[in-house]
């Protein structure tokens, strides 16, 4: 389900119902794209790892439910539900989670990115 805005279009969705965990690894679901950013749904399932990488944009992710550990410039962060981070772009990240957990990711453009 994807849905891509290129006007002045609404958008709703129930998140909550939009989770389906996998056995193991990842399932994301981009939900939206317009010009400037990326909502993607990720579902994680238990004892999963992403190894540190970086995005050339910066993301803000929203916990839903479950519970993990993000490392952010070598910063811990309990990920659990109501936490909200913001990661510039191009900052070192790793993700493990220690139950099923499930974020919305927003990409959007660097500030740099404008001028």
């Amino acid at each position: 389900m994807t849905s891509t805005i290129t006007s002045n279009q609404s958008f709703v969705t129930q998140l909550r119902e939009q989770i389906e965990y996998p056995h193991s690894g990842v399932l994301s679901k981009m939900l939206l794209k317009d010009q400037v950013c990326q909502y993607t749904l990720f579902c994680l399932a238990a004892n999963t790892e992403i190894s540190e990488h970086t995005s050339t944009r910066n993301a803000t992710i929203s916990v839903i439910e479950g519970k993990g550990l993000l490392t952010l410039c070598s910063e811990n962060i309990v990920l659990e539900p109501g936490v909200l981070v913001f990661m510039p772009a191009n900052a070192p990240h790793a993700l493990q989670t220690a139950e099923n957990l499930s974020f919305l990711l927003i990409l959007s453009e660097k500030a740099s990115d404008k001028n």
